[in-house]
């Protein structure tokens, strides 16, 4: 541990001063008077997590579990961003996928939920093993979670102002951040390391690490979803409303600020000609995406329609969102907000509208028991894509593709976090009416499970920052990483390695991903997908040490498009995906264990004493037994 410890703190420099102010932020103002740059800090954090989105909150935390004092600070009102803001439907395929944070998130919302009304309750059954809950349970259980944890302090409505850095030779680091309330005065926090957990990279942008917005061309990754041209095109935002078809929890659709009736009268051919089915469904051919299943109590997840001649997301409207200061954002909020509510609106109160559909309408409304300080209407809009940084890795559309030959997708052996869900992109533009038009730049592409590296948090200069939501990427690898379970546990990963680079004095990019990957196993967070070997399974860091050296690669070969998920459960949901379990009991064939004997070579001091014959899971047991007690 020792000489570890001295091989990580060779990578910290000594610094001189520079003070970074990015003024795109939209925190950060133009650069103030030299003072601002010198407060004295309220006090020395481990380390400071900007964003209680879900990958703040683990990222928090986890490096409470590695027992640093860590200062989550969030700048709205509310924590939990999308999660608590209307995403009840979370984006991942099959229940396998889920480890970590996000597995215990959702195993404590079961556990409420049965508390609450009974293990057998309809309440318990519709919130499908704890994935699926109303937005206020969903506060509650994060809450509930980081008041368990004494060592985090949690800071709302608090906003980026500026930041510090330190600098020395070709590497900075942060020193101080400030941040300012509405009404207080601003305070400026120091911490060895940082996580930027926002949706919007808003901490990396304003500590000068290089990031990009927009779509490269399909040269630059050879990537087959990307246009042939770079160009500025941003995923589409809108709001995930909650609403109810029950009359006792169902408060009326107001009437939204700057209405005007001519934005939707052009639905009305539409509704006529039979282009669209209804006003709320699922999942093709409506206005409001009611997403299947329904959440407990009877309450709806609203989403955006995909290819539909409606749209409540709105791409090429969001452009300045990204690097937009407090008012560019809200201006952006309340131009999406009247478009998402306005058309309900229009569909229940206007005489032209059809009157099956206007019935249909009539009978929706927003929940009297969420949101309730924000007119039942989610407080955050659906930031799908902002900033991304460009880090030491960029995640590219290769980098969830089948390994040549292979079942499983490319082996990441530096991999800390996994993910199932694929490339993922509601839209980057819009053609012709906004209403009977179609949106481009979409794409919905099925992938394997997949892994990703660690590089992809880490910035190239700045020592002592990860980021785990704008993480690096390029457009098309992004929109496979920009799902809240896969977010969360890149916030397992930042904040395993913050404490890790903390404890042992050490820059951020020389954690030893061997080290960071042991502790994230004991934490039961996967780095590889493998259906059959959960978290809390004997075997579990024992198969994902094996997954991620190479040894369940090689045992099954790309399957047909037809056969690359199991059997469909609900809506997007899927059994776990074929040709990922480990089959721990079954007989170890000759030719892998070969090819198992070849690999273990590479990875141990003594491969004599595994065994000869036996099943696939003594195997591994054998060799595992010998990575942690040689000889």
């Amino acid at each position: 541990m020792t000489n570890r410890r001295r091989f990580l703190q060779s990578a910290i420099a000594s610094a001189g001063v520079v003070g970074y102010w990015g003024s795109a932020c939209r925190t950060i103002p133009s650069p103030a008077t030299p003072d601002r740059l010198h407060d004295v800090p309220d006090r020395l954090h481990d380390v400071v997590v900007y964003g209680a989105t879900p990958a703040g909150i683990a990222a928090a935390l986890a490096a409470a579990r590695g027992g640093c004092t860590v200062l989550l600070v969030e700048p709205t009102a509310t924590l939990g961003g999308l999660v608590t803001s209307g995403l009840s439907h979370t984006d991942f395929r099959t229940f396998e996928s889920l480890s970590g944070t996000y597995l215990r998130f959702t195993q404590r919302v079961l556990a409420y939920y049965r508390k609450a009304y009974g293990r057998d309750s309809a309440q318990a059954r519709d919130c499908m093993r704890g994935t699926q809950a109303e937005p206020k349970v969903n506060l509650l259980v994060f809450e509930e979670m980081l008041a368990e944890a004494p060592s985090i302090t949690v800071w709302r409505e608090a906003n980026l102002a500026g930041v510090e850095t330190l600098a020395s030779g070709d590497t900075r680091r942060i020193a101080t951040v400030r941040l300012e309330t509405t009404g207080k005065a601003a305070r400026v926090v120091a911490a060895k390391a940082f996580v930027d957990a926002s949706y919007e990279g808003d901490l990396m942008a304003a500590a000068g690490v290089p990031f990009r917005v927009g779509r490269e061309g399909r040269e630059e990754h050879g990537e087959s979803l990307a246009p042939e041209q770079p160009d500025g095109q941003l995923q589409g935002y809108n709001f995930r409303l909650i609403a109810t078809r029950k009359s006792q929890n169902r408060v009326p659709v107001q009437r939204p600020d700057g209405y005007q009736r001519e934005d939707y009268v052009a639905v009305i051919p539409l509704l006529l000609n039979g282009r669209l089915k209804g006003v709320f469904g699922y999942p093709n051919d409506f206005i409001y995406k009611a997403q299947i299943p329904t959440l407990p109590n009877g309450k709806y997840d609203i989403n955006d329609v995909s290819h539909s001649a409606v749209r409540l997301s709105l791409p090429g409207e969001n452009l300045r969102w990204p690097k937009g200061d407090i008012a560019a954002r809200r201006e952006i909020f309340e131009n999406h907000l009247r478009w998402n509510t306005g058309l309900l609106w229009f569909l229940q109160h206007d005489p032209t509208v059809p009157a099956k559909f206007q019935q249909e309408a009539l009978g929706w409304g927003w929940c009297k028991d969420e949101f309730v300080s924000t007119a039942h209407l989610p407080p955050q809009l659906y930031v799908r894509e902002a900033r991304r940084m460009q880090g030491q890795r960029i995640f590219a559309q290769g980098d969830s593709a089948h390994a040549p030959g292979d079942a499983r997708a490319v082996l990441h052996r530096d991999s800390v976090a996994a993910g199932d869900y694929g490339n993922n992109c509601h839209g980057t533009d819009h053609e012709g009416p906004r209403i009977g038009g179609k949106h481009t730049g979409e794409f919905y592409h099925p992938v394997p499970p997949y892994q990703i590296p660690y590089p992809t948090l880490l910035p190239r200069e700045v020592t002592n920052l990860l980021v785990p939501v704008a993480a690096s990427a390029s457009h098309v690898g992004f929109c496979a990483l920009r799902l809240e379970p896969i977010w969360t546990s890149l916030g397992d990963a930042a904040g395993t390695a913050a404490a890790l680079a903390v404890r042992a004095e050490a820059a951020v990019q020389a954690v030893p991903v061997s080290a960071l990957q042991v502790q994230l196993r004991k934490d039961g967070a996967a780095t590889i997908y493998v259906s059959d070997v959960p978290p809390g399974h004997p075997d579990f860091a024992a198969v994902q040490w094996w997954g991620i050296a190479g040894g369940l690669h090689g045992l099954t070969p790309t399957p047909d498009a037809q056969h690359l998920r199991g059997k469909n459960i609900v809506g997007q949901y899927f059994e776990a995906f074929p040709h990922h379990q480990a089959a721990l009991n079954r007989r170890l064939e000759n030719a892998t264990r070969e090819r198992w004997r070849a690999l273990a070579s590479s990875l141990l001091p003594d491969i004599s004493g595994l065994p000869k014959t036996g099943t696939r899971g003594a195997w591994i047991r054998a060799a595992f037994k010998e990575l942690m007690n040689p000889g």
